[in-house]
């Protein structure tokens, strides 16, 4: 009988792990889920970033064209 019992309190004492580890592993989803939705919000971010200073540089290309007309003049 001692040893069913000691049987018995190894099972449960793995089930209890295994559902310690299901909830953390459920957590870690979550977690990993906002990380990728947090990463594209800031793809989208630096996207748009860069399509801002692309247009900065050609109005900055166009200044500089009419500056360098008017010294040619």
């Amino acid at each position: 009988m001692d040893l069913l019992a000691r049987l018995n309190e190894k099972i449960e004492n793995l089930i209890k792990s295994y559902e310690s580890l299901k909830e953390e592993n459920e957590k870690l989803k979550i977690e990993l889920q906002n990380t990728k939705q947090l990463l594209e919000e800031k793809d989208e971010k630096l996207l748009e970033c860069e399509e801002q200073m692309a247009l900065k540089e050609l109005e900055l290309e166009e200044v500089l064209s009419k500056i360098e007309a008017i010294l040619g003049k």
